[in-house]
């Protein structure tokens, strides 16, 4: 983990360190918006299938105490695609909150066509290349790191695509893992964008998000980790190998 923390801060290819990542994270956060606290658990698993690393994320975010009262049951997002030498490419992407349809966004990459379904309101556009979910998106700097100054994704959250500029920096922060060293990307706001976000990144965990900031149903939600774990089915093969 130190080796890959030197080599992304010195610009060294991550590609050949990219191959040792964890079959299985899980990460858990705490949520607080002023008074209004709340939890999130995110899951990333990784499985190879022939010539293919494909993935699959899942987060649960639920609201506790006054949050629940203004934001009550979970919302549930899901991932999943495969993994290139270019990062994650998304196949399919969900946003389930309480008994509501779903938001869900199909990624055609065949045929460069982004299906979008808006709870039972569909359209297409053209599929940009890179384009990221809301939620691939956290996790796609851990398999392709942002360059330096800016960049620039097309995003969709499973309503729209929109091209949207990340400012990246570096900033130390305190976190109950202890105070690390991360990569920031703040996102430029447009006229009228009233959804903000930022996402601190710790390249001493593979790049994973250790804090995000962002906006969900006017509340402004302040994500913080407070465990990683990690499982690799390599390390648990070789286990077994050496077994009398």
């Amino acid at each position: 983990m130190k080796l890959l923390a030197v080599a992304l801060f010195l610009g060294l290819s991550f590609s050949a360190l990219a191959d040792g990542f964890p079959t299985r994270v899980d990460i858990s956060y705490s949520i607080r918006s002023g008074a209004m606290e709340g939890e999130a658990n995110d899951t990333l698993e990784i499985r190879q299938e022939n010539d293919t690393r494909n993935y699959a994320i899942s987060s649960a975010v639920r609201a506790i105490g006054l949050l629940a009262l203004v934001q009550s049951g979970n919302i549930l997002r899901d991932s999943v695609g495969i993994i290139t030498e270019q990062g994650l490419l998304p196949g399919r992407f969900s946003d389930q909150r309480r008994d509501k349809l779903p938001r869900v966004a199909i990624f055609d990459w065949e045929k460069n066509l982004l299906t979008i379904n808006n709870r039972g309101n569909e359209q297409q556009t053209p599929l940009p290349a890179g384009t990221q979910d809301r939620l691939s998106l956290l996790y796609s700097f851990a398999f392709s790191p942002p360059p330096d100054g800016a960049v620039d994704i097309h995003e969709t959250d499973g309503r729209s695509l929109k091209l949207v500029r990340y400012v990246v920096d570096k900033e130390t922060l305190d976190t109950p893992l202890g105070k690390l060293d991360t990569i920031v990307l703040t996102k430029q706001m447009e006229e009228d964008d009233k959804l903000e976000r930022k996402i601190w990144l710790a390249p001493a965990y593979y790049m994973l998000p250790v804090r995000i900031l962002a906006t969900e149903s006017g509340l402004l939600l302040d994500q913080m980790v407070t465990k990683i774990s990690y499982a690799d089915a390599s390390a648990l093969r070789l286990e077994l190998e050496l077994l009398p």
